[in-house]
């Protein structure tokens, strides 16, 4: 490990040293190339930085007690000695940490897939209930939302809400939200006070780049049509609505949002991108999966992740085994405490494999 963390300083200030070059700086492609590698590299170098201070602190802690020292002196050094290994002892383990492999996704924009599942209209209003969540966390981390397709109901919920999350790690954080989300409450058409479980299915893709997959026009069916409303009311006049059909897949993605039919089509085009992104990535994680079996699902959609019991004000990840008293916070968006416990235990998780 101190090889490795070694190698990556060198690397560190050597970048450095290409940052405040006069060529590198003229040339702003390699200025920006240089920055992002520095930056990425910063955080584990700092922390390798602070563990060799550490090192050398308890080198020198135990010289001092070497020396003929007053009693009192002596237990002095000795706290210090205790402070500094369980300090360098936490530090080992954030530098494991931070020298797992990254994710190759988790810098990229989301693309957030909900759809109403068992329960009709109570599993259509919990879809938007879930919408909000997300949409409200995103506004805690100022993250832009954008709404890409949607299919709402006549009493506020939603069939199916496809949108996106504009903003920095927003994969890293929401990757662990696939799957299915159950909710136990009392609807409110219902007379006799009878608690009613509803499911709606999220599917969270990273958002892919045309470099990460590339798209044979020829391979694309595109067909137009009239937006339309909830109840079939008519939206607008013309044909704007999008639908396209992946030919060699079978893939279908409809947009109707916007009213310019170019829009739709960039939409449509784009949730489709993810969607072969995250097709060709569940194949390589079923193949991993053989060999490394995390407790935390980042992709299966049949994975009864979370449930919202509405009478006792709880929700609880089944996959950590974790319940928190405190649905309303959730459900406007307080999801750190969820998503931290998920990310330490994946972390784990990973070290376990590593060990």
């Amino acid at each position: 490990m101190l090889e490795k963390l070694q190698a990556l300083e060198d690397k560190y200030n050597e970048l450095s040293e290409k940052l405040s070059d006069q060529n590198v700086i003229s040339d702003p492609a390699a200025y920006r190339k240089y920055a992002k590698a520095h930056a990425d590299l910063t955080e584990i170098v700092q922390a390798y930085q602070q563990y060799k201070t550490v090192l050398q602190e308890i080198a020198d802690s135990k010289a001092m007690l070497e020396d003929d020292l007053d009693k009192e002196m002596e237990e002095l050094v000795r706290e210090e000695l205790d402070r500094l290994k369980e300090e360098k002892e936490s530090l080992e383990t954030r530098l494991k940490i931070l020298l797992l492999p990254k994710d190759p996704n988790d810098e990229k924009n989301v693309i957030f897939e909900i759809r109403a599942g068992t329960g009709g209209e109570e599993a259509a209003l919990f879809a938007g209930d879930l919408y909000r969540m997300y949409s409200r966390y995103a506004e805690r981390m100022r993250w832009k939302v954008e709404v890409m397709s949607a299919s709402p109901t006549d009493i506020g919920g939603f069939k199916e809400i496809i949108f996106l999350v504009e903003g920095k790690g927003a994969y890293s954080r929401l990757k662990y939200e696939s799957g299915v989300h159950r909710v136990q409450r009392i609807p409110t058409t219902e007379s006799g006070g009878r608690i009613h479980t509803s499911t709606s299915t999220v599917a969270v893709l990273p958002e892919a780049e045309e470099v990460d997959v590339e798209i044979n026009p020829n391979d694309l069916q595109i067909d137009v049509f009239r937006s339309s409303g909830p109840g079939g009311q008519s939206v607008n006049t013309t044909d704007s609505a999008v639908r396209v059909t992946h030919l060699p897949t079978g893939m279908v993605v409809t947009c109707q949002d916007e009213k310019s039919q170019l829009k739709n089509k960039e939409k449509a085009i784009k949730i489709l991108r993810a969607r072969l992104l995250n097709q060709m990535q569940e194949k390589q994680r079923a193949e991993i999966a053989e060999s490394r079996k995390s407790q935390i699902g980042t992709g299966d959609r049949s994975e009864r992740i979370r449930t919202y019991n509405f009478p006792q004000g709880r929700v609880t990840d089944h996959r950590i085994g974790l319940t928190l008293y405190k649905l309303d916070a959730i459900l406007d968006g307080d999801l750190d405490e969820i998503i931290e416990t998920l990310i330490t235990t994946d972390q784990a998780e990973q070290l376990k494999q590593v060990e």
